[in-house]
């Protein structure tokens, strides 16, 4: 009997089934279409097997780590929330999929991880207490990095000198974008009618993240629960999809003593390589920003204890 698939994706929070862009997208479209998934919502990204967050292990041990390869995986696997659709919704789909990258992206990773009141009092201050010590030290520093490189190769050539500018720029037209999105809705359930295809998982995981975190620096926020029809949309495809989800993360279940479980030495490994992995980041901080120097004594040597000596040295080497 073949091993079944395996979802790895950021935990809970925020009313949430998930923090992550990516991973809430990936976990909803996996809502949509039953597929027979173990779920593992977790805060470490080390324990993911790609190292990376989310990431599907296939039936066959392959692993795949992009969102959008991760749903052409299910959709082989005939798992597809677009079997139904038609020709021409199949090119709207990849068309509003085109438009959500180019212009309502931006603004989302400046929401939350460029915007300094939105970033120090919601994202860090979420994974700094969700992730396990010492990873909470210096990896929601490194996440910010990437999504500023992320968001620059998003705005490519276009850059205007003024950084105002430009962010007054960016959440204009996400803000054309919301209405178009609204508009093309309507009164409908889904964007195709009563049924939830792909562009459903993706434009949900766009707009719940805007509507449910409470944001100190909300500017498309506003705008967005302007748009009735969006709002209720969002809450439609969380009650009837994730009704015990959204919690803020579990504490640890206690298990009783017995045997390790299949994954116990895995689960041991991680956090041991975590710890390691921490502690040498901040040994190395230190040692980079001269706060701790280490010099080398050279001792009297006496002439019965040289042979023992060079080879302590040579070890040490």
């Amino acid at each position: 009997m073949a091993a079944s698939m395996e979802l790895f994706c950021w935990s809970g929070g925020w009313g949430l089934p998930s923090v992550d862009l990516d991973s809430l997208a990936v976990v909803t479209y996996t809502r949509f279409t039953g597929a027979p998934l173990k779920v593992h919502k977790i805060t470490n990204p080390w324990r993911s097997p790609s190292g990376t967050l989310p990431a599907l292990r296939t039936s066959h041990g392959e692993v795949i780590s992009v969102p959008h390869k991760i749903i052409t995986h299910l959709r082989k696997e005939k798992y597809n929330a677009d079997y139904d659709l038609s020709a021409r919704q199949g090119a709207d789909t990849l068309a509003f999929m085109s438009l959500l990258e180019e212009k309502l992206l931006p603004v989302l990773i400046h929401t939350f991880w460029i915007d300094t009141k939105n970033y120090v009092e919601v994202t860090r201050k979420w994974y700094a207490e969700a992730m396990p010590f010492p990873l909470n030290f210096f990896l929601p520093g490194r996440m910010q990095r990437q999504h500023m490189e992320r968001l620059q190769l998003l705005c490519g050539e276009r850059r205007p000198e003024n950084e105002e500018e430009l962010e007054k720029e960016l959440y204009q037209e996400a803000r054309e974008c919301l209405t178009l999105l609204s508009q093309r809705l309507g009164s409908q359930k889904f964007f195709f009618g009563d049924a939830p295809a792909s562009l459903d998982a993706f434009v949900f995981s766009y707009l719940a993240l805007l509507l449910q975190v409470k944001l100190p620096s909300g500017k498309l926020q506003a705008h967005l629960r302007g748009l009735h029809n969006l709002c209720a949309y969002c809450t439609h495809i969380l009650s009837l999809y994730f009704p015990w989800d959204g919690a803020e993360v579990p504490p640890p279940r206690q298990t009783p003593a017995g045997p390790e479980t299949e994954e116990e030495p895995y689960r041991r490994r991680n956090q041991i390589l975590s710890v390691l992995a921490g502690l040498a980041a901040m040994v190395g901080y230190a040692l980079l920003s001269g706060i701790v120097s280490i010099q080398r004594a050279t001792p009297a040597r006496t002439p019965g204890t040289r042979a023992l000596t060079m080879a302590e040295e040579d070890e040490e080497e």
